[in-house]
């Protein structure tokens, strides 16, 4: 019998279909690998995946702890084996930690899948199993310190803000208060009343992160290192002579209760927060250049942080008119920025110009104490240069030496930071704002305070900056 060879057209497409195959499989091999490590957290913690309550069904949610072994968060279960998740600091940690019930925030939502998971011994595991008894969840401990909470939370009392600390060269969010405040173990039966607002206090609203305020001087920060840029070789022969009002035509600013600062050079100008002086250098700034900078100290952009958010804002453009100008130089105008984004900006400066990304969880352990996850630190990327890290630190020490921040002047450490007063509305007060970091020369901790209406930033806010530092250095 005579054989025929193979036709040579239908190996080549036979070989092209097992290479395809291959393709599609090594892909979706990839894509596993990638969506386990990746995206597994996300679509579990989200609310319309249905496995979150069929795991809800066979584990105890786990608690939620300060770095110090409090407890913020925990399930009490009943003799009839109802559930309630129980808040044991009632509002002080409101907004960081979150609730659920009525959906999730917080802490309760980013870390649902770690609270939901078991780790107890594998035995237990299968004898709950058989015998119907749920699991014990994994408990998560934050990087919450409940001292720097606990003073955060007193020292702006029943005022309306927000009290933001981190460290620096790690990210961890060691503190984080909003008021006004809500208790979560009774959010189901407020929570017509605090979605209705009538009273318009927003206290659902996490201020830290979410609230968005003109920065007032503290925006002034951004504009001197603008400056700085422009005149790297000049910006010590600087000159402003201040009268309390400086006038552009039709248009007049005035520094804060027209106080006349007299002669300023550069330094001095920042550490009185002198608007004239700013309001001049506003307009000798490259607008491109100014934007520029702005978006890379991340207005206008997403932030590396997992908790909800609202975005900052800066719309100057290059055909902004003068009196665009003026307002935005000395963080007035349309400029918008969150307490959080403002730390980030501070934290960077303090920590050689690396901003590293914040985060609120140190590790998760099992019901029994035994480490199942450890968070470590990690960067984000430069903002900007150690060189003018160091420049704009001196700057902000002469803040507190010689300026505005004087309420932290003290023998136990150095700070540095930039108060600021910003104009929201006409005829009430202004806010009042404080960001900084101590020792300024080793920083270990840095803080953002806003205080609405509270006037002045020097008298209002940086006054719980110092309680802070004092509360750490304590330690």
């Amino acid at each position: 019998m005579k054989k025929t060879n193979p036709n040579p057209n239908a190996n080549r497409n036979i070989l092209r279909l097992a290479y395809v195959v291959s393709g599609v499989f090594v892909c979706m091999l990839l894509y596993l690998g990638y969506f386990l490590q990746f995206e597994s957290g996300g679509v579990i913690n989200n609310a319309y995946n249905p496995r979150v309550d069929l795991l809800s069904e066979r584990v105890v949610r786990g608690e939620i702890q300060s770095s110090d072994g409090q407890i913020l968060a925990r399930t009490v279960t009943s003799e009839d084996g109802t559930e309630r998740r129980e808040y044991p600091f009632g509002s002080l940690y409101a907004h960081v930690v979150g609730y659920t019930g009525k959906g999730r925030t917080g802490l309760e939502s980013l870390n649902n899948f770690y609270l939901l998971t078991s780790h107890v011994n594998l035995a237990e595991q299968v004898f709950n199993q058989f015998s119907g008894i749920k699991n014990l969840g994994d408990n998560v401990v934050t990087t919450l310190d409940s001292n720097l909470q606990q003073t955060a939370y007193d020292l702006l009392g029943d005022r309306r803000g927000a009290v933001v600390a981190m460290e620096p060269d790690t990210g961890k969010i060691l503190a984080m208060v909003s008021k006004p405040d809500y208790d979560p173990n009774t959010i189901a039966e407020d929570w017509e009343r605090l979605t209705a607002d009538e009273e318009g206090e927003a206290r659902l609203l996490n201020r830290a992160t979410q609230g968005l305020y003109a920065p007032g001087s503290t925006f002034k920060i951004l504009t001197l290192l603008e400056y700085l840029r422009e005149h790297p070789d000049d910006w010590e022969e600087f000159h402003f002579d201040c009268d309390g009002l400086y006038e552009n035509g039709e248009y007049t600013i005035q520094c804060y209760h027209g106080e006349a600062h007299g002669s300023q050079d550069l330094m001095q100008a920042f550490a009185n927060s002198c608007n004239g002086a700013f309001a001049q250098i506003g307009l000798e700034l490259d607008k491109g250049k100014f934007r520029t900078l702005t978006e890379e100290m991340l207005y206008n952009q997403e932030l590396p942080l997992s908790l909800s958010y609202s975005r900052s804002s800066f719309s100057m453009t290059e055909d902004g008119d003068t009196w665009e100008i003026l307002q935005t130089a000395i963080g007035q105008g349309k400029t918008q920025v969150t307490p959080i984004h403002q730390l980030l900006i501070t934290a960077a400066i303090a920590n050689g110009g690396t901003l590293m990304k914040p985060y609120f969880v140190d590790h998760v352990e099992n019901a029994g104490g035994q480490e199942v996850k450890k968070f470590m630190p990690s960067s984000w990327g430069k903002l900007i240069s150690a060189e003018e890290a160091a420049s704009l630190t001196q700057f902000m020490s002469r803040v507190v030496t010689e300026g505005t921040g004087s309420a932290l002047r003290t023998d136990a450490y150095t700070a540095a930071g930039k108060t600021g007063s910003a104009e929201f509305e006409t005829g009430r007060e202004t806010h009042a704002w404080f960001t900084g970091f101590a020792p300024a020369e080793a920083p270990q901790i840095a803080v953002t305070v806003i205080v609405e209406e509270g006037g002045s930033g020097g008298k209002a806010a940086a006054p719980i900056a110092r309680g802070i530092f004092d509360a750490y250095f304590s330690e």
